[in-house]
């Protein structure tokens, strides 16, 4: 299981396919570097008073906890870039906003 320090969700739209894909950020901490992924595709989630379980179609399952919605500024660079590059070849990545309803987005979406 992934447990990002800070997440977001993204929507890609390639012509007609939408995919929605968590951005998980860590911290690196004192002696490390700070990271970042972004999973294959939610296809499933589940929520919990303090947190979703993001189920992505590799088989991963990240956990991502409510209050911890948003970006730290290397992961906030990575985004931006992505956004710009993907947009260059035709792509569109949105980050969603944080009070969207993961569960009926996801649901709607298979």
């Amino acid at each position: 299981m992934n447990t990002p320090d800070k997440w977001v969700m993204v929507e890609v739209i390639a012509g007609d396919t939408h995919l929605y894909r968590v951005f998980g950020c860590w911290y690196g901490g004192y002696a490390g570097s700070d990271s970042w992924q972004m999973n294959s595709g939610v296809v499933g989630v589940d929520e919990e008073k303090q947190y979703y379980d993001f189920h992505g179609a590799s088989g991963s399952v990240y956990r991502c906890y409510k209050h911890n919605y948003g970006t730290h500024m290397y992961g906030t660079s990575v985004l931006n870039n992505l956004i710009a590059k993907a947009k260059e070849q035709g792509t569109t990545i949105n980050i969603m906003p944080e009070e969207t309803n993961w569960k009926e987005l996801v649901c709607t979406t298979q």
